[in-house]
């Protein structure tokens, strides 16, 4: 597993914010397990983004009348696929 160090100055309300997440009164024991956390969460909802996008591009497709039946084989649809694309969908 690959580590990386990372250092960040945080000044004013930045390093107060994390200051108060935090410690003994915070959510977080250190600064590090924050930010850690605060990565993670980012990923997630990265994924999420992709995964949104790819649904609503399928909805356009099928919106705009660019869909088939599948064969349930899915090398063959992906022939079909690219047939239906430089077909331009005719």
């Amino acid at each position: 597993m690959m580590f990386t160090r990372i250092n960040a100055r945080l000044t004013g309300p930045l390093a107060s914010y994390v200051g108060k997440m935090t410690g003994k009164k915070g959510l977080y024991e250190t600064p590090s397990e924050y930010v850690r956390d605060l990565i993670r969460r980012d990923m997630r909802q990265r994924e999420g983004l992709a995964e949104r996008d790819a649904i609503l591009e399928g909805y356009r497709d099928f919106a705009a009348g660019r869909s088939f039946d599948s064969t349930g084989d899915f090398r063959r649809d992906m022939k079909i696929l690219k047939k239906k694309e430089r077909g331009g969908w005719r």
